[in-house]
């Protein structure tokens, strides 16, 4: 017992919060290390702005609704689809098992994994923002708290759901194939939703069931209407409810070891 009070002295004595920034900071300078990470997150959505923006050139109804779609798209692939990917790669490669022989507290390692989680999002919003202000004649935000909340809420669920889907990945090699047989149907679907008054009502309905519609939607109402949280708290519960059902799934499968074959 002494033994093991003496392992865990000096980082308990640091605290929890501080190990949780120093993880944060590790995990700042990994993803800048990684051009392809960066690419998929700040530069994709970019292009898919542009080529959305020049398609609907001279419909400014439809640009101001491209813009939330692109910053909701970019949530989900910020948390879900790099949580999915990294969580495999660390399990399969025995990082996560090395971790947790450390004295690195859990709850400060996925605080720092959070934490990175928001400001790439964060970042991304910004930049998307920004871009359909200066290239595409969208106003700023008219709500700046309502954006906020929505931001964070999809970012919380969508995390939870990344690392919750990462169970079911077998190996890394297969990561590719399981994230997006879950991502591109779920981004079209939603595209498509939520841009067409002329979808089928039992589609509508499916895709209001899953978390990325109803992103759009408060993400649309804080960029482009102003409408106010209250105008849209059943979109934000769906969120809430996706969110509460990843972070449990996510914590009752969570495994640190390479999954058996």
């Amino acid at each position: 017992m002494a033994e093991l009070r003496a392992r865990r002295g000096p980082s308990a004595g640091r605290g929890i919060p501080l190990l949780a920034w120093r993880q944060y900071r590790l995990e700042r300078r990994m993803f800048w290390r990684n051009p392809s990470a960066a690419f998929f997150n700040f530069l994709l959505p970019l292009l898919f702005l542009a080529g959305g923006g020049i398609i609907l050139s001279g419909n400014q109804h439809e640009l101001n609704r491209l813009v939330p779609a692109i910053a909701a798209m970019s949530v989900m692939s910020t948390t879900f689809t790099a949580l999915a990917y990294n969580i495999v790669f660390l399990r399969e490669r025995g990082v996560l098992k090395r971790i947790r022989g450390t004295p690195l507290p859990t709850i400060s390692y996925f605080g720092g994994v959070l934490a990175n989680a928001v400001t790439n999002t964060a970042l991304q919003i910004a930049i998307v923002v920004l871009a359909g202000r200066l290239l595409l004649g969208i106003g700023w935000p008219r709500d700046g708290v309502e954006l906020a909340v929505f931001a964070l809420a999809g970012v919380m669920c969508f995390c939870g759901l990344g690392v919750a889907f990462a169970h079911l990945i077998p190996n890394f090699e297969s990561t590719a194939a399981y994230v997006n047989a879950v991502f591109l149907p779920v981004v079209f679907l939603s595209f498509y939703v939520f841009d067409s008054k002329s979808a089928p009502a039992f589609l509508r309905t499916i895709v209001d069931a899953l978390p990325l519609k109803p992103l759009i939607d408060g993400l649309w109402a804080a960029i482009v209407t102003g409408s106010g949280l209250g105008g849209k708290l059943d979109a934000l519960a769906v969120i809430a409810l996706w969110g509460a059902l990843g972070c449990y799934y996510a914590i009752r499968g969570f495994s640190w070891e390479q999954a058996r074959a």
